[in-house]
């Protein structure tokens, strides 16, 4: 699979004119080698280059992980001394004849630690931004990376409905953040989660991106919950909202309203629709209902490995979907300094349609009491 994967790589290398690719470890690394590499204070890079071997930039201390890779690789270690780092990237930029061609960067995921070294020893090259070519290998999943993201939708929606009924007046956003974070590790989440769940309720629900604090939920509330799992490399990333006790008539018509948002952004994805179709039908629901100007972010974004990845479910997105494409579908509404609802759910495009991943119940639920 990973040659077929570096295949796929150097064909979009081609197509963008670039004679090599520096990747760190991360999400890219791990797609083309399998293998999970942290970053350190230590600077790590892997060189691409189609016709020769790949060559790794890495710590002498790391230098057993080479045995875990599924390809050779010419391997330029280096000891503790950081005056003596800049000998290992000159001696792989050499090996690759990277002087004065055009090495791709990720502008998101290179640090400037990794940059610094590969400009010093890379005398007239250019770095130009690969992003995009290098977002085109992950943008559409195959049957096993679908089948890892619907695991952790899995691990993600057993690990919340463990929590819910704990959940009661009184009780803290942090403290339900940190059950639910217990509660995913408990259902198979690997340990690495996705990012810290949100616990918002409130006034503090009205804030999309909201970190859970010591505010304690009380009757009538909305509570938004916004949380995923990890399963070997990919991810999922859910959004549901409940009610604390009775709520105020207008709270319950908004959960209703981003309700069928959401149904609507969800029935719109097929092959070959833009991705601003999904966003308008989401959104075309809430401005018909007369709360446009409280829906204040794009429709959703792709998943994968990443959190956050292509495709962007927005309105001037253009790119059309294509089978294999993961993305959410999170339309909101946000009452500042009053409540919050948002409801978010995983898809996948299929080759007729596309497919929600998950299936927690949406419809309006109170807890608490």
């Amino acid at each position: 699979m990973t040659h077929a994967r570096l295949e796929k790589l150097y064909d979009a290398m081609a197509a963008a004119n670039l004679d090599a690719v520096a990747i760190n470890p991360g999400p890219t690394f791990a797609y083309l080698t399998g293998v999970s590499f942290h970053l350190m204070e230590r600077p790590v890079v892997m060189f691409f280059r189609p016709g020769k071997d790949p060559a790794f930039i890495l710590p002498e201390l790391e230098t057993p992980k080479l045995e875990l890779m599924p390809y050779k690789t010419q391997a330029f270690p280096y000891g503790e001394i950081p005056g003596e780092w800049i000998n290992a990237f000159k001696k792989g930029i050499q090996a690759l004849g990277l002087e004065g061609k055009a090495i791709g960067l990720e502008p998101r995921a290179l640090r400037i630690l990794e940059y610094r070294f590969i400009e010093a020893a890379a005398p007239g090259a250019t770095f130009p931004d690969a992003a995009s070519a290098l977002a085109s290998l992950r943008i559409t999943k195959d049957a096993d990376e679908i089948a890892k993201m619907r695991q952790a939708v899995v691990i993600a929606q057993d690990a919340l409905k463990a929590c819910i009924p704990q959940i009661k007046i009184g009780m803290r956003e942090k403290e339900l953040a940190s059950e639910l974070t217990m509660q995913l590790l408990k259902h198979g989440s690997s340990p690495e989660i996705p990012f810290f769940p949100i616990v918002s309720s409130g006034p503090n629900s009205a804030n999309p991106h909201a970190a859970p604090s010591d505010r304690k939920f009380q009757a009538g509330d909305m509570l938004v919950v916004d949380w995923g799992a990890a399963y070997d490399g990919y991810i999922s990333d859910l959004t549901r909202t409940f009610a604390i006790g009775e709520v105020a008539p207008e709270y319950q018509k908004i959960h209703q309203i981003v309700q069928a948002s959401n149904a609507a952004g969800r029935a719109a994805g097929k092959p070959g629709a833009p991705c601003a179709a999904v966003d308008k039908a989401a959104r075309d629901v809430i401005e018909a209902a007369g709360y446009g100007a409280y829906f204040t972010h794009r429709t959703g974004h792709g998943i994968g490995m990443e959190g956050h990845e292509d495709p962007y479910m927005r309105g001037d997105n253009q790119q059309l979907l294509e089978p294999g494409m993961c993305y959410t579908v999170e339309p909101g509404i946000y009452l500042t300094s009053r409540n919050g609802v948002r409801v978010e759910d995983n898809m996948v495009v299929t080759e007729s349609g596309s497919e929600s991943l998950s299936d927690m119940e949406r419809d309006f639920r109170v807890v608490g009491v």
